[in-house]
């Protein structure tokens, strides 16, 4: 079974309007609000696949009732720590004319000393039911920096495989850790770095750093993977226009699926751009298109960067 962790869990709400202007009033056509943060959009993606998942992390407050009913009813069983804060929100604004998705998030709530504490224990108490861990998102304030890295530690002992989907120090201090897999995107790559332009096929720096691979979301151009056993980019058979927030999510809930069962690399690549770009065609995060998935995953073009090390 996976386990996702989302520290900072949020009510994503999604306005769709026809056209964003800045300074100006707007009339919203479609509302739309769900349970979210990162590793809920991984949990519900894997839901929909059929894949037996747990969602953990923080929730606080309505809101963050709302966030662990909204989860449960779309097929995903929950394990939170509630705090005294209240779970943040995170607003979409989708533009009909470009397509382009406008995002604010905030920064949630504050989480205490003793608060994270709980969650470490409760964390150590059933990590050793789950195979596979997703640690993903933003950390709210009050948690320390090196969260996923004690999260990660903890369930390498406890023989679970990792993935890590963050950003800044968050990705850096986990990497001490030695994740199975880190995936940032072609941004958080430049970020940890140091240079703004930075390309995916850098990924390759960051093995020295102690995770087993390296995946790097690249946009329309797909993923680029870094393993011992060689380098890939996997690139998606057409562009698709649509709500790109959930397209991530959806990559780490194949590579989560992928790790579960033993998935070669080149075919969990293939896998991971297709359920990507299926869901850019939803209008909210966590959501994919099913049958473009199955439509697109054939098409997928894999291409070997580097050969396996000698070493």
């Amino acid at each position: 079974m996976i386990l996702t962790v989302t520290l900072n869990a949020a009510l994503d709400v999604t306005y769709s309007v026809p056209s964003l202007v800045a300074g100006s009033s707007h009339r919203v056509s479609v509302v739309s609000g769900r349970g979210g943060g990162k590793g809920a959009n991984v949990a519900r993606v894997l839901a929909a696949l059929g894949e037996p998942v747990t969602a953990t992390g923080f929730i606080g407050g309505a809101v963050g009732a709302r966030v662990a009913n909204d989860l449960e009813a779309g097929g995903v069983r929950t394990d939170f720590v509630a705090i005294g804060g209240e779970t943040r929100r995170s607003v979409t604004i989708m533009s009909a004319d470009d397509g382009d998705a406008t995002v604010f998030n905030e920064p949630g709530p504050v989480v205490s000393r003793a608060e994270w504490a709980l969650f470490v224990t409760h964390f150590e108490r059933f990590i050793g039911d789950y195979r596979v861990v997703v640690l993903s998102g933003s950390l709210p304030p009050g948690v320390p920096e090196s969260a996923y890295a004690v999260l990660c530690a903890t369930a390498r002992a406890a023989g679970a495989r990792v993935i890590v989907d963050a950003d800044g120090a968050a990705l850096r201090e986990s990497l001490a850790a030695g994740p199975d897999v880190v995936k940032p995107n072609v941004h958080e790559l430049a970020r940890m770095l140091g240079r703004p332009e930075a390309a995916a096929e850098d990924g390759a720096a960051l093995l020295a750093s102690g995770p087993e691979a390296v995946v790097v979301s690249d946009g329309p151009r797909g993923l680029v993977a870094f393993t011992p056993g060689g380098a890939w980019r996997a690139v998606p058979s057409e562009t698709l226009r649509g709500n790109p927030t959930g397209a991530g999510d959806a990559a780490a809930a194949a590579l989560a699926r992928a790790l579960a069962t033993g998935t070669p690399w080149p075919e969990t690549l293939a896998d991971a751009v297709a359920l990507s770009a299926s869901a850019v065609l939803t209008p909210v995060a966590g959501s994919v298109d099913l049958p473009a998935y199955t439509r697109l995953r054939p098409h997928v073009k894999v291409t070997q960067l580097m050969a396996p090390s000698s070493g």
